[in-house]
Parts: C-alpha cells; sequence; structure tokens
C-alpha cells in the first residue's frame, strides 16, 4: 500500500444564475464523483458563492431558493457565499435562504445586529477522510461594508479575522483550504502573508487554466458562468498527514451532456417561477418607448421614479439600465424584470455642483454614452445617454460630439459652489466611472429595492 494518497476538490463559482450551463457542470461533476467513488478515492465538492443572480427570471422569483435546490440536487458539499447571495437578498431573505440546505454554508465574516452569525452559517468544518486526513475548510466572502450595514448585517474584515481562525483550524487539520469570495488579488495577498494549503477563490471571474502557486499556496479560481469547474488534486503522506504534492486546473466542461436530473429540475423551476413572474402590476394606456442613445420618455420617468423614492433635489440615470420600451397593456412582474434585470440599488448622494457639471459634461461624451459596461451590477448592453429629473440640461452637437451649454436645477443656473442632494444608481458610486460621484462623502444607499422596484412603484402610483 502506498503511503501517498490523492485527495481531490471539484469546484463552482461565480454561475451567476446563467443557468443553461449548469447541466453540463453537474454532469462533468457527476462522473468525477463516481470515478473517485469506484476508486475508493476521497473528493470534495465545493461552490464559491454567487451561484445565484437576480438577472435571472428563476433567482428573481425564488429569492435565490431554486438556486439552493439546484446546489443540493448537484451534490455539492460546502459553500460559501457572494456579494449576489448576500446584498441583493433582504435580511430576511437571506435568513431563509438555506432552510432546505443539504450542504454546509461557510461563514466567518458575517454577522447580525446582536453580534452573532446568522443560523445558517459555521466560520468552518473539518472533516476527516477515510484515511484519517483532517481537512479544515473556512468560509470567507467580499466585506460590502455600507451595502451590507443598510441591509442590518454586520459584515467584518476577513483578513483581520484570519489569524484566529487560521490558528484554530491548524490545530484540528492536516490540511486547510480557504473558500475565498474575495477576489484574485486578496487571494494572492493572503497566500503572501498565511500559511493555507489551498486558496478556492471567486468574485473577480479570474480563468486559472492552470492553478498558480505562491509561497507554498495554490491559489485556484474558474471564471465564471461554469464554462469550466475546477478540479484540485493534492498527495498526502499518509503517515505524516503532510502535503506532499499540489496541482490544480480549471476544466472546460462546455461540450458535456447535460446532466439530465438537472435539466428537468431546471424546467420545473423555470416554469415555477413564470408563474410567480406573471402577475400583473399595471395596465399602461399607452406606449412609453426608451432610446440609448436620444432623449426618452422611460428613461425620463425612471430617473423622475428615482428622485422621488430618493427624496433627492435632482436625479440622473443612465438609459441603458431600461433593455426595452415599456408596451402598453398589462404590465408584469416579468415585463418589469425583463427591461430592467439589473442588481442594482437606489442611492441618495450629496454632491458639489462643479463636480456636478464635470460629470454631466462627461456624461454626453459618445465614450461614455456607448460604453459596453460589464460589472457593478450592470446587466444590460450599453451604458446609454443620461436622463434627468429636477434639472435641464442643454445640450449642443459640435463635429459629432455633444457638448453641454447649460445646467439649471428648477429654473436657476446650476450653483458650482452649492450642494446638492442626487438621486442616482448605485454602480455610480464605486469609482470607475464617474470619479466626482464616488468621491461623495455622503452615501445612502435603499437596500434591499432595485431600479425596478422603484420602477412598479411609480407606474403604479401614475397609471392604477
Amino acid at each position: 500500500m502506498s503511503s501517498i494518497i490523492p485527495l481531490y476538490f471539484y469546484h463552482t463559482n461565480d454561475l451567476h444564475s446563467h443557468l443553461e450551463q449548469w447541466p453540463a457542470a453537474v454532469s462533468f461533476m457527476e462522473k468525477r464523483r463516481h470515478f473517485h467513488e469506484q476508486k475508493k478515492e476521497s473528493a470534495f465538492f465545493l461552490d464559491i458563492g454567487d451561484h445565484a443572480d437576480r438577472a435571472h427570471p428563476m433567482t428573481e422569483a425564488t429569492r435565490g431558493k431554486g438556486n439552493v435546490t439546484l446546489i443540493n440536487q448537484a451534490g455539492i458539499h460546502h459553500a460559501t457565499i457572494g456579494n449576489n447571495e448576500g446584498i441583493t437578498l433582504s435580511k430576511e431573505e437571506l435568513e431563509s435562504l438555506y432552510d432546505n440546505a443539504e450542504f454546509k454554508v461557510l461563514l466567518a465574516n458575517l454577522f447580525n445586529e446582536k453580534g452573532e452569525r446568522p443560523r445558517w452559517a459555521t466560520p468552518f468544518d473539518v472533516l476527516e477522510t477515510k484515511e484519517g486526513i483532517r481537512v479544515g475548510l473556512i468560509g470567507l466572502t467580499i466585506p460590502f461594508y455600507p451595502f451590507y450595514s443598510e441591509l442590518g448585517w454586520d459584515i467584518r474584515d476577513p483578513v483581520e479575522m484570519l489569524p484566529a481562525l487560521l490558528e484554530e483550524v491548524r490545530a484540528q487539520s492536516d490540511v486547510v483550504v480557504l473558500l475565498s469570495h474575495l477576489g484574485y488579488p486578496q487571494d494572492e495577498e493572503i497566500a503572501r502573508q498565511f500559511d493555507i494549503d489551498v486558496i478556492i477563490g471567486a468574485h473577480t471571474h479570474h480563468l486559472l487554466k492552470t492553478s498558480v502557486l505562491l509561497n507554498n499556496t495554490l491559489i485556484a479560481q474558474c471564471g465564471k458562468n461554469s464554462y469550466y469547474v475546477g478540479q484540485i488534486k493534492l498527495m498526502i503522506d499518509r503517515e505524516t498527514k503532510r502535503v506532499m504534492k499540489k496541482e490544480g486546473a480549471a476544466v472546460d466542461v462546455s461540450k458535456e451532456d447535460y446532466h439530465p436530473q438537472t435539466k428537468a429540475l431546471l424546467k420545473q423551476l423555470n416554469d415555477e417561477a413564470a408563474k410567480v413572474l406573471n402577475s400583473p402590476i399595471v395596465e399602461l394606456p399607452y406606449h412609453i418607448p426608451v432610446s440609448w442613445t436620444e432623449p426618452s420618455l422611460f428613461a425620463d420617468l425612471l430617473a423622475e421614479a428615482i428622485r422621488d423614492w430618493c427624496e433627492a433635489d435632482i436625479a440622473m440615470l443612465n438609459s441603458g439600465l431600461l433593455l426595452e420600451s415599456l408596451q402598453p397593456g398589462s404590465v408584469t412582474l416579468k415585463d418589469l424584470h425583463r427591461l430592467c434585470p439589473h442588481p442594482i440599488n437606489p442611492c441618495l448622494i450629496e454632491v458639489n455642483g462643479a463636480v456636478l457639471k464635470e460629470t454631466i459634461a462627461a456624461a454626453f461624451t459618445n465614450k461614455m454614452i456607448h460604453l459596453p459596461l460589464k460589472g457593478l451590477g450592470f446587466r444590460g448592453k450599453i451604458l446609454g445617454r443620461m436622463a434627468f429629473s429636477g434639472m435641464e440640461v442643454e445640450v449642443e452637437e459640435i463635429e459629432e460630439e455633444l457638448h453641454v451649454k447649460d445646467i439649471t436645477v428648477r429654473g436657476m443656473p446650476l450653483d458650482p459652489d452649492g450642494i446638492y442632494k442626487l438621486g442616482t444608481a448605485d454602480m455610480f458610486t464605486f469609482g470607475p466611472l464617474y470619479p466626482g460621484l464616488s468621491h461623495s462623502t455622503s452615501k445612502k444607499y435603499f437596500m434591499p429595492e432595485m431600479m425596478r422596484d422603484v420602477l412598479a412603484d411609480k407606474l403604479k402610483k401614475d397609471f392604477q
């Protein structure tokens, strides 16, 4: 009998409810599970968060519980949460999300207002393989502080928590694995600072076709949407319990046959979701059009809705948030979800008039209007033209570029030294798009309502 034994981990991350690909990933994992069972080898199956994404109708209708059902059926042993599970659901919805989970949720850095971890979360788990190898698994998620705080959670710094966690887990384990929904740069930093055998990462959607060995820590991550499944192999000395070799890869599963039971379960979940989302909201008497490049009624309506919702002086929103025009007749939850699928929240910020002027000028450049934005919660095609409420923006076209001629707020010229309460989309407060807005020191996020919730409220007020 060889004294060196293999230990395997299979992992998914950042599916983002791209459910059409999930049956192929499950098919691959089931084949590997049977293979290791026949060889009497130990293998663990893990998900590293953002499996759920409310941009998908099934996730929207079930508030993520359908995703939990899919994870159960896939035979996943342990999972951690991503920001999509953590901050796109209300506190009550997250509290009940894992009621029927058949896997353990590992999450060390989330607490409620009493300083207790949620009942569905455990900071770590220590498993023993049939060969007597003790495997310690720790779960951590990215701390989006203001969002968790608005929802009534206390999210804590994962790196500050790690030393005590590792000391406790190391004492009980031969192998330590971190389930990290923190992003690849943070995983690298942790590998440099701490003694961890394997970091299985997520959040930044890095596709590491070959896992990276950094400071004797193996870092693995397999992109997004489950076109790849991660596979890690550790070679362990049975006598000393030491890891002798570690390697990992992201395996392309896009051509796998669909797992039939998963495919059937998906159809069932989608059918049930359709019934929920077909609830009518309002009867619309006329067509409300949207354009991503020209002024449009629908974009103006949403800007007005956000100004009212946030109780702001003014509002500005990009028309790309609306994927289609609104047709006359019965408008359902499904319609609003289809045309405004983004997990983006309203936000109220205080902004200086000079910064506002600079931001609006940038917003009217062709580059920003036609920007094919990915990330920041945006699920549209291009950023689109800005729409406003409570203010008038006059533009002129010079050499095929729009230039701002004049800005008035409720009939008065914009005061460069004035402070304005601006209702807008949370994605504009994150940094890269409009730095002037992101630098605002006064920000209030409205949680858990999303743009489509605000829109539904506005349509009811205007048309019921």
